[in-house]
């Protein structure tokens, strides 16, 4: 492994109601190699509460244990909001399914479920560095309200890591995968085959579903395996540590509000 290429494995959505589909993700990445992955946990996913799910809380611990990272993915996961545009629906409604939570809330909004999310993070004595929004949407309202939180580290869009400690953004290309229809999966197993931009950073995005289709399941484990030929595996915490302290040497600034949010709608 070349030591300044790393990779990130994250599996996003992870919740009560998906965790048995979860650990079914977290089996597969084991058959290819026993590495550290950043669980995206959601307190309240789709109004579910996590904390009132028998067991759920517990097994984050251990998850925590065994050397994998927690990060605050989102409250709700959900966007109740009402798009204002035909662009912000298609973006809203169709590329993330309804479940950009961060993208049009206000800044007491974001500031109040991140502060919850907070509370859930120390009432489980667990630690916190990281929020990953909702399909990776962050508007400017909740960019303003996350800075507010110096718990939080670091913050990932989708074409970019961010820490925010050290005011730094560096990007980090993400192979992510859709399973909602056959043909997304069809080009999803297309793009898996396909080249890797040669970033220092490469991240890998896991849905609970990804396991659920054994094509699909074969087509991203290749890819993890040949990624670690020459990568070596990080939780998001520690490749954001590693950012810090090499970024006077390859990374930019960060990027404010008004370039994040520009870039976010040309995705």
């Amino acid at each position: 492994m070349h030591e300044s290429r790393h990779l990130c494995v994250s599996v996003h959505d992870v919740a009560p109601a998906t965790w048995r589909s979860c650990q079914r993700v977290l089996a597969a990445v084991r058959e290819v190699a026993e590495i550290p992955v950043t669980l995206l946990v959601v307190p309240a996913y789709h109004g579910q509460c996590s904390a009132l799910a028998p067991g759920f809380e517990s097994a984050m611990t251990d998850q925590l244990a065994q050397g994998h990272e927690l990060a605050l993915h989102g409250y709700f996961h959900r966007d109740l909001g009402v798009p204002q545009s035909a662009v912000d629906w298609l973006r809203r409604r169709i590329y993330t399914a309804g479940e950009g939570e961060f993208w049009a809330l206000s800044r007491d909004e974001a500031a109040e479920r991140l502060l919850l999310g907070q509370r859930w993070f120390a009432a489980n004595r667990w630690p916190l560095a990281g929020f990953v929004p909702p399909a990776w949407l962050l508007g400017p309202e909740a960019w303003h309200a996350l800075r507010e939180f110096p718990a939080f580290s670091y913050v990932t869009t989708f074409t970019h890591v961010h820490a925010l400690h050290a005011d730094v953004s560096v990007r980090a290309p993400c192979l992510t995968f859709s399973t909602r229809a056959p043909w997304r999966r069809t080009l999803s197993r297309a793009w898996a085959t396909l080249g890797w931009i040669e970033a220092p950073l490469a991240r890998l995005a896991l849905h609970p579903q990804d396991a659920a289709y054994a094509d699909l399941r074969l087509a991203w484990q290749r890819k993890l395996e040949a990624l670690l030929q020459d990568r070596t595996p990080l939780t998001k915490v520690q490749a954001v540590r590693h950012l810090a302290v090499s970024a006077p040497r390859r990374a930019a600034r960060a990027e404010s509000p008004a370039q994040t949010r520009l870039r976010e709608r040309m995705l």
